[in-house]
């Protein structure tokens, strides 16, 4: 049973480890022709908040809501009634985003106040990233229905198209601020285009793959289905935790929008090095195990998930501590080859270097984390983990104001990995 487990995950983790490399190529690309600037500064605020929004309407909140239920009807229900629930769960997504995605767009300014107050200090970071945020946003609604389709995906078993999707983004834009850049006065909106049309191949990729399954999609008036009635009922703790999840992040943007210019690039380009082992064993490992529990917890299979979760925590242990060793001790070489080209500087390798090494400590427990919370989403207990991410946000509140005045960006990192470990903690002596 588990090494079916492992084998998805292992197809999830390949196309994933693809995915990041793309990904670092591209923030190399990013770091050698932008460095860590008010440029950066404004594309990474802008890219961060459709994806912060994401995580209600993509990986987050409604994934882990509809793949239960999802897979509930694909055991218990006949294929037209499957058909019916996704056509009707579509259709209420479409409108719930168009209209999150309308007001983001007109709102912009004041959205940017909210997620980087200290931006308002600096007109031209200001102006620009409005601008940038105005071309992004519609990422959100391409990301959303693009974890709609991929959830169908995994639920019938094929995690290798799901997983592969995120690398359209990353060639997008790597191509974007390779051949478009000179087209801009300012080079950096080329970045915010490559977003957009890596959006829309991301959502047309997974929509033919669904097709191939034998679904076809129809839009009708969704509300009222009972399958959607009961994700929303679901997501709604799902949303609670992810609003206390997104207001840790707020509120480590706000911080470090008063931090100095290129506090945000540093901690950024040091988070991308965590995600490589976060995406391709923890990450992986949660989306290959969710199905098989949620499959479990239904029949009542109660020795066969708690092996699956019991060899899950194992294999997160034997994979991430390795990891967290391995980038302590090779932070500086590691931001150095990723990184340190055109105008990244030996001082901005300096400050990503610490900032790495502070995420590093919290590895192991990022990646419990995602494994531990989708044992308690697959028995359809949403409120538990929103309880303890409550907690670990007071923390990691707290220890940033205080870390913040004596180890600059490098506390907000500290903070996050030392909040982890409490979120972790508390997860596993529940379960």
């Amino acid at each position: 049973m588990f090494r079916k487990i492992i084998g998805s995950t292992t197809v999830i983790g390949k196309m994933t480890l693809l995915s990041r490399l793309l990904g670092y190529l591209r923030d190399m690309l990013i770091a050698r022709l932008f460095g860590a600037s008010i440029y950066t500064d404004a594309f990474f605020i802008a890219f961060k908040i459709p994806n912060l929004f994401r995580r209600f309407f993509a990986e987050g909140a409604f994934s882990t809501a509809f793949i239960p239920v999802l897979t509930e009807y694909h055991e218990t229900r006949n294929k037209n009634n499957l058909n019916l629930f996704l056509d009707s769960q579509i259709s209420a997504l479409i409108v719930i985003l168009g209209l999150v995605v309308g007001f983001g767009i007109i709102l912009a300014p004041f959205v940017i106040i909210i997620f980087a107050p200290g931006f308002e200090q600096d007109s031209e970071r200001y102006q620009l990233s409005v601008g940038l945020l105005r071309i992004t946003f519609p990422y959100l609604i391409f990301i959303s229905l693009t974890a709609f389709f991929a959830s169908i995906l995994n639920v019938f078993g094929r995690f290798a198209i799901a997983a592969f999707t995120p690398a359209l983004l990353n060639i997008c834009m790597i191509l974007a601020a390779i051949f478009l850049s000179p087209f801009f006065s300012v080079p950096v909106y080329s970045l915010a285009v490559g977003v957009f049309i890596g959006g829309v191949l991301q959502l047309t990729l997974q929509y033919f793959s669904v097709r191939r399954l034998g679904f076809r999609v129809t839009i009708r008036s969704g509300f009222e289905h009972e399958g959607v009635k009961k994700v929303f009922k679901l997501m709604v703790p799902g949303i609670l935790g992810g609003s206390v999840a997104q207001l840790n992040i707020l509120i480590d943007s706000i911080i470090a929008s008063f931090l100095t210019a290129g506090s945000i690039s540093w901690l950024y380009y040091s988070d991308r090095v965590i995600e490589l082992p976060l995406g391709v064993f923890g990450i992986a490992l949660a989306t290959a195990i969710l199905p098989s529990l949620s499959k479990f917890a239904i029949s009542a299979e109660f020795e066969k998930f708690d092996a699956a979760v019991k060899h899950s925590i194992n294999w997160t242990l034997f994979l991430g501590i390795p990891s967290t060793v391995g980038i302590i001790l090779l932070a500086e070489p590691i931001v150095v080859s990723l990184f340190q080209y055109g105008e990244m500087t030996i001082f901005d390798v300096e400050q990503c270097t610490k900032s790495l090494r502070a995420y590093a400590l919290g590895l192991p427990a990022f990646i419990l984390i995602k494994v531990l919370a989708a044992a308690y989403f697959a028995r359809k207990d949403m409120l538990t983990p929103v309880k303890f991410a409550v907690v670990a946000l007071i923390l990691n509140t707290i220890l940033n104001v205080v870390f913040m005045n004596y180890f600059g960006h490098v506390g907000l990192a500290l903070a996050t990995s030392i909040a982890a470990w409490l979120n972790a903690m508390l997860l596993f002596v529940c379960l």
